[in-house]
């Protein structure tokens, strides 16, 4: 990709994107460039990525072809006004912040712009992000491409409807938390039955892992799979009704509904 990718921010998500994209060769490390408010993580991403670094958003801005806002939503208003007069007439924004929608990248803007929205989650961090991709009208089926392209480079993505977000959120952005409680509570049990407590997290994580990966594998029905597993009369199919005694189900619907409903209040 000829292209030259600039991020403002360099957090946690900005530094696992810049890993992949190097990682998968997408482009030369000396066609990225990223600000950053201190001159510590700066120095860490030069040395670590051999990427340019600056103090200056403008500097970013003046020079990246598609530019990605890494910063917390409440960044966001002080930072389109900051470069909003220097974006170049042809680069693509992309947002990655939770309840920052295209629309209001485009009013505070204030002039019509390439805006992409993307919500990738943390798994990025080792090359297993989903990322959900909307972009405006004003983005061209290649330029499209090639945001699809930078997110596939540290896992998968999928355009969908921008209304779509908010489900998202809750089935993507914050679930990794639900899987890390369910992986601790299965450990916790497997410390009851006296395994120690490094192997218990290695063995609920490498079943969660191997889980998802037939699901995605075989494209089979999750129930199917399930029902795969629980034998009549035996382990598995205990451990299932007490799962279902407990609202297991339910309690996971629950929680990805209020997250969506919150998902849905922080918008703008």
């Amino acid at each position: 990709m000829d292209k030259t990718i600039g991020f403002i921010g360099c957090g946690n998500m900005a530094k696992a994107m810049i890993n992949g994209i190097i990682k998968s060769n997408l482009i030369e490390n000396k066609k990225i460039i990223v600000s950053a408010t201190t001159e510590a993580t700066l120095k860490e991403v030069s040395t670590k990525y051999s990427i340019k670094t600056t103090i200056s958003n403008i500097e970013v801005v003046s020079i990246a072809d598609i530019l990605i806002l890494a910063v917390k939503p409440d960044k966001y208003d002080l930072v389109i006004d900051e470069i909003k007069e220097y974006i170049k007439k042809d680069s693509i924004v992309v947002g990655i912040a939770a309840g920052i929608n295209i629309g209001y990248m485009q009013n505070r803007f204030n002039k019509k712009v390439k805006i992409v929205k993307a919500m990738p989650n943390t798994p990025a961090m080792v090359g297993q992000g989903m990322t959900a991709i909307s972009s405006s009208k004003e983005v061209g089926k290649d330029e499209l491409q090639q945001v699809i392209n930078i997110f596939n480079s540290f896992g998968k993505s999928e355009v969908i409807e921008e209304s779509l977000m908010d489900a998202v959120t809750a089935v993507s952005g914050s679930s990794p938390a639900y899987v890390y409680m369910m992986i601790e509570a299965m450990a916790d049990a497997a410390v009851v039955e006296g395994m120690s407590r490094k192997t218990a997290y290695k063995f609920a994580s490498q079943t969660v892992l191997g889980a998802a990966k037939m699901i995605l594998d075989t494209e089979m029905h999750p129930g199917e799979l399930k029902d795969r597993v629980c034998s009549p009369s035996g382990t598995t199919i205990e451990a299932v009704a007490a799962l279902e005694e407990n609202g297991f189900r339910s309690s996971i619907i629950e929680a990805m509904r209020v997250c969506a409903a919150k998902s849905k209040e922080m918008t703008k």
